[in-house]
């Protein structure tokens, strides 16, 4: 196969080409209550060419590959007709030529099991949950395994295979009382892993589904401003979505307001905040050797010392503003050019204990998890899976309808805390932008403590 990506290259008419291939293996199982709502199991195979030619971008994308050569015409065809009919004028940043094959090896390779297998195990822990309680009334119980070996080529010189797996499970229960109050019970993840992540996870079924019951009593929170602290799942979340995605330096482009707040040197924080996207932690699920446009990862500092240090980049948006790629450019598949995207996005410990936090807040909220949320420019709105109340310095009862909101910028200025206990989890779905969803990324922090934090509630 190199030898006839290299050549259909070579042949090419345009300034610049680019070939990416995946072979991509994927299955999923899916229990709801005591149905097999799901069973999939499938290989895919194809590319995509981008050709830029005269500062304008040209894209085919296909599945066979005998006509690659044929791909690479079309892409360099609609490179010049961009070219021609806009004002286009894209650069690409210089990075290395770099030939590399990055292979991984697994515990035990998911690839390796049998259907049946995965089906028993998933079926397993839903047939947990189910027996948990007769309060119970639903269940997700989802399973999903991908593998993709990515081939990438260009006519700069580089040319790179490497192997991406891909693993999650979702433990999900349901509880009511009978009068139509229903309760949400969930423990998740995803690794970079092998299937020996998902083998052992009774314990994680229980909780879920103890969870869902106890919520049925959990008092609903009071309104208002709270002192609030964000376990790691939670604060990570938040961090990603609330704040990650202005740093994706193609962002700022369609935003001249957010581009002047977004400016190297700004201060958005207490200086003992450290935000950073890596690209590579061990079983992160935002893994990326290298990026869709071959360029190795980075370790980037979004936010060093309190101050906004920098942006993430493709090689265009690196071109446009003068600065050095970073290897964020990403696709969701073979079938998306690559964008600015996240890859493992935390912040970094800091001194705190989780016990000094909470030890002088009078009343507060202990906010654990996160079932989701929505962001508007710098305003944010994020559900907690559940909370605690936090009574003299104490955890005190269990809470539901926990949903923070308020403004992104003036709430990383009331970060006040930082722990020393980072976690980072890969949750099982995965960031969405552009229209290309779900891509799998790792979102972490320590607790943090927040003041004045708004909470919506009775």
């Amino acid at each position: 196969m190199k030898g006839i990506i290299k050549q259909a290259i070579e042949n090419s008419s345009a300034d610049y080409t680019e070939i990416r291939i995946e072979r991509r293996w994927l299955n999923r199982v899916l229990f709801q209550k005591e149905k097999l709502e799901t069973l999939e199991s499938a290989t895919e195979l194809g590319g995509i060419v981008r050709c830029l030619k005269n500062g304008g971008w040209g894209i085919s994308v296909f599945n066979d590959l005998a006509n690659l050569s044929k791909h690479v015409k079309e892409a360099a065809a609609m490179a010049e007709v961009v070219a021609a009919t806009t004002d286009s004028s894209v650069l690409l940043a210089d990075v290395p030529v770099v030939e590399d094959e990055v292979r991984v090896e697994l515990e035990h390779d998911f690839r390796d099991v049998p259907l049946q297998r995965k089906v028993e195990l998933t079926q397993s822990y839903n047939g947990i949950i189910l027996g948990e309680s007769d309060k119970i009334v639903a269940t997700q119980v989802q399973y999903v395994d991908r593998f993709s070996e990515i081939t990438f080529a260009n006519s700069e010189g580089t040319f790179l295979v490497q192997e991406l797996p891909d693993i999650t499970l979702l433990l999900g229960a349901a509880a009511g009382d009978g009068k139509g109050d229903i309760q949400q019970g969930m423990e998740y993840g995803g690794e970079a892993g092998g299937f020996e992540w998902v083998e052992g996870m009774e314990d994680q079924a229980k909780i879920a589904a103890k969870r869902a019951v106890a919520m049925l009593d959990a008092e609903p929170v009071a309104g208002g401003q709270h002192t609030v602290v964000l376990d790691p799942m939670l604060a990570g979340v938040f961090i990603h979505e609330a704040f990650g995605h202005f740093c994706e330096a193609d962002f700022l482009f369609k935003n001249p307001r957010l581009a002047e707040i977004m400016t190297l040197g700004n201060e958005f924080g207490m200086p003992g905040l450290q935000v950073v996207d890596e690209g590579f932690i061990s079983g992160g699920r935002g893994n990326v050797p290298y990026d869709d446009e071959g360029v190795r990862r980075e370790k980037t500092y979004l936010i060093k010392d309190g101050c906004l240090h920098s942006l993430i980049h493709s090689r265009e948006t690196a071109a446009k503003m003068g600065a050095a790629p970073t290897g964020n450019a990403r696709a969701v598949s073979y079938e998306y050019e690559p964008i600015v995207r996240m890859t493992n996005t935390y912040i970094e410990n800091s001194t705190s204990s989780f016990e000094d936090m909470i030890k002088n807040v009078d009343h507060g909220i202990y906010a654990v998890g996160a079932y989701g949320g929505q962001t508007e420019f710098e305003q944010f709105s994020f559900s907690a899976a559940y909370a605690y109340e936090i009574v003299n310095g104490e955890v005190g009862g269990l809470l539901r309808n926990v949903v923070l909101s308020g403004n992104l910028f003036e709430t990383m200025r009331s970060i006040d805390a930082i722990a020393n206990n980072l976690k980072v989890s890969g949750g099982v779905g995965g960031c969405g932008k552009g229209g290309q969803a779900p891509l799998p990324v790792t979102t972490g922090a320590p607790h943090i403590r927040i003041r004045n934090v708004t909470i919506g509630g009775k």
